[in-house]
């Protein structure tokens, strides 16, 4: 197996999921990637026809996320007809997955230079919009298998670790100040690509979802956002795990992710490539892998994740530098950091998906821009990016800085 380096990492300012009144929410999420992919091009003085693919992922393939769109989006960026485009859904894990299976191609020998990475236009294809749900509403297998909305599973996790609303709250409190942080040292500058309309007028520049004046107060007054959707659902989730008397509902809209749009892409290439074309090798990636868990609790598998990439790359926990920890909801990462015994201050140095908003299709690929970038920065060795995942499953990744 040959090494797969990461050349470059692009991505769009995040905006605000809102139809009509989120920055992004009038450009076509095929114009996302379409600018991210003339981006990338520029930056590298890439010769086009060389990427043998674009592989993206996205969680809602459906209307304007439809028609394979990664193959539009090269033809909107006005790319050679011979480059190739597929898509992928993995549900919140889409973006990394896509990243990794280009490095495999390129790790397998079989392709030279390939981009991953992934879009989600929320606020024009809203999530859950394909009908399908997390069982494609297949009644027998929900009698067999039931499942109930992450929210819940998440307050779940939070009653059975005994992780407090405080505790949350806290978490999530970290997030926003951490972000305002590196906004205003501009640690994310180096990835992001502004976002224009027809004419070359600039929409946004910087991620619109953070709330850098968030207080303890103001997410004290959330009221938790699933109490009336558990009082249907919570006895589904209890029948599953007997020793649980009541589900303590402590997620709210200031202690999990946000919905934004958003777009990330990832450039991997060989050695030998890289080198030909006077391409910076900036990162290598040490592992990859997925690992299954009990579909209904759903968000604990993280942490097996992370192990067997660990496990893959002969490293321990103390050997990652940096954690990106996607924060669907705040139990995530703590239950992750509990359960690996990582230490906190290596964990979304530079805040997360609560601060900045999840664009689903595309967050893992934007995460690993994020660790890269911090790499650089600090001068450190090692990161690991992992996501939980719908249905119970989850997603790391292993890079190493050149």
């Amino acid at each position: 197996m040959g090494d797969a380096f990461i050349l470059d990492t692009v991505r769009t300012p995040r905006g605000r999921g809102k139809a009509g009144k989120g920055a992004l929410s009038g450009t076509h999420p095929q114009e996302l990637v379409a600018q991210l992919l003339n981006a990338l091009a520029a930056r590298n003085n890439l010769t086009r026809e060389d990427v043998q693919d674009l592989i993206l992922g996205i969680v809602s393939q459906v209307g304007e996320q439809g028609a394979c769109l990664a193959r539009p989006a090269l033809l909107a960026a006005g790319w050679p007809d011979e480059v190739t485009g597929t898509t992928l859904n993995r549900f919140c894990g889409s973006g990394l997955q896509a990243v990794n299976f280009a490095a495999m191609g390129v790790m397998s020998g079989q392709q030279q230079l390939v981009i991953g990475g992934g879009v989600e236009s929320m606020s024009r294809v809203a999530m859950g919009s394909d009908g399908g749900m997390l069982d494609g509403n297949n009644m027998k297998l929900r009698e067999k298998q039931p499942l109930v909305p992450q929210g819940i599973s998440a307050d779940l996790i939070a009653t059975m670790e005994g992780f407090t609303r405080d505790d949350v709250d806290k978490f999530a409190l970290q997030s926003q100040k951490k972000a305002a942080i590196a906004v205003e040292g501009k640690r994310f500058d180096k990835s992001i690509i502004p976002v224009v309309d027809d004419t070359g007028k600039v929409l946004l520049t910087k991620d619109e979802h953070a709330r850098p004046d968030t207080t303890p107060e103001s997410l004290a007054k959330l009221e938790p956002s699933f109490v009336m959707m558990g009082a249907a659902l919570d006895p589904i989730a209890l029948k599953r795990y007997p020793d649980v008397k009541a589900i303590n509902h402590v997620h709210t809209a200031g202690n999990s992710s946000g919905i934004v749009d958003g777009a990330g892409l990832v450039l991997l290439g060989t050695k030998e490539y890289a080198d030909a074309h006077g391409l910076k090798k900036r990162g290598r990636i040490r592992a990859t892998a997925t690992v299954g868990a009990e579909p209904l609790i759903m968000l604990t598998a993280p942490a097996p994740a992370s192990a067997k990439a660990l496990k893959l790359a002969g490293m321990e926990v103390k050997d990652i530098d940096l954690w990106e920890i996607n924060e669907a909801f705040a139990t995530v990462p703590l239950q992750t950091i509990r359960k690996l015994g990582i230490d906190p201050e290596r964990v979304n140095v530079n805040g997360g998906a609560i601060a900045m908003g999840h664009p689903l299709g595309a967050t893992g690929a934007i995460l690993m821009g994020t660790a890269l970038d911090e790499l650089e920065r600090t001068g450190k060795s090692t990161a690991l990016i992992t996501l939980c995942i719908g249905g119970g499953m989850g997603i790391a990744t292993i890079i190493e800085r050149v």
